[in-house]
């Protein structure tokens, strides 16, 4: 990932409107700033969520409170707990989803 050029910005995200996006179950809230091609998140998943898709897309995902379920399309499953984070890139391992029985909030860079 290469940051593009942008002036130094501080975020308070409780300021940051939310937009809703429903899972095959559960929903998430995101709150989300765009510069350039750099995507940064503050997302907070309903207990229950499993999502509507599988990512292809590369980010940086640390679980801010809670617990997150990752798949990849291989069938390899990972629990991440408030704390950890994970890492995958655009290319190389195979496509990811996430869910959660209990909620989760996460703070993505993509």
């Amino acid at each position: 990932m290469k940051l593009p050029t942008s002036p130094f910005t501080v975020t308070d995200w409780s300021k940051v409107e939310p937009t809703t996006h429903a899972g095959e179950t559960g929903q998430a809230l995101w709150r989300t700033l765009n510069t350039g091609d750099l995507r940064v998140r503050m997302v907070e998943y309903s207990p229950g969520y499993l999502a509507d898709h599988w990512c292809d897309r590369g980010h940086v995902i640390f679980v801010v409170k809670g617990e997150l379920d990752s798949e990849l399309r291989d069938g390899r499953k990972f629990k991440l707990t408030a704390g950890m984070s994970y890492q995958v890139s655009d290319f190389g391992d195979p496509a990811h989803r996430s869910s959660t029985a209990t909620g989760a909030t996460l703070f993505i860079v993509d």
